[in-house]
């Protein structure tokens, strides 16, 4: 039996060192780490990890979702690791290290994690709604602006700028949109709403 960590943060700017100290206190004897996305499926960390455990391993990670960042795919991951016999150890879940029955403490580990997996999902979606409710309010005052177009004559980005009055320039002239989107490596579906607003 040995005691494997995994620990994953989002980009390659963050910082994995408080994941790291919580898991060798946790006792664990190999860690792996991934710097992508929860939502990436190829995290070439991840699937070493899945490769690499046996029967009796413990994974170990800090929060639930380093694991992923939804239902479907932390349930996927949590299949593999008991397919291969292996429990999973959440570090911030309440622990069951004391329950000596195998089949007990893995049937109360899993009811956790589905019962946490639940939750966590739930937050996200009442976030989402926030945000829809909070979007639709503004709007009815006049106040929503949506995202700020990436091509427009008041883009930030200074390259785009100067894209967007050439897409201008070259509709101007009646350049085909598919030439213009060649040309300029816009989609044309930019090059469209552009025209549609001139």
């Amino acid at each position: 039996m040995t005691r494997i960590g995994y620990a994953r943060v989002s980009s390659r700017e963050q910082n994995l060192e408080r994941q790291f100290e919580l898991l060798e206190k946790a006792e664990v004897k190999k860690i792996f780490s991934d710097k992508l996305s929860g939502k990436d499926n190829n995290r070439p960390k991840l699937q070493e990890l899945l490769n690499f455990i046996r029967e009796n391993d413990i994974i170990v990670v800090s929060e639930l979702d380093r694991l992923g960042r939804n239902n479907k795919e932390i349930t996927n991951i949590m299949n593999q690791i008991q397919d291969k016999g292996a429990t999973l150890e959440i570090l911030n879940l309440p622990s069951l290290n004391g329950i000596q029955d195998d089949n007990l403490r893995r049937l109360l580990n899993n009811l956790i994690i589905e019962l946490f997996k639940y939750t966590a999902e739930n937050e996200r979606k009442q976030i989402r709604e926030r945000q829809r409710q909070g979007i639709e309010l503004a709007k009815e005052k006049g106040k929503y602006k949506g995202r700020p177009l990436a091509y427009s004559a008041d883009s930030t980005d200074k390259q785009k700028r100067v894209t967007y009055e050439k897409i201008v320039e070259m509709l101007e002239k009646d350049v085909p949109i598919t030439q213009i989107s060649k040309e300029l490596d816009v989609a044309r579906n930019t090059i469209y709403r552009i025209r549609d607003e001139l």
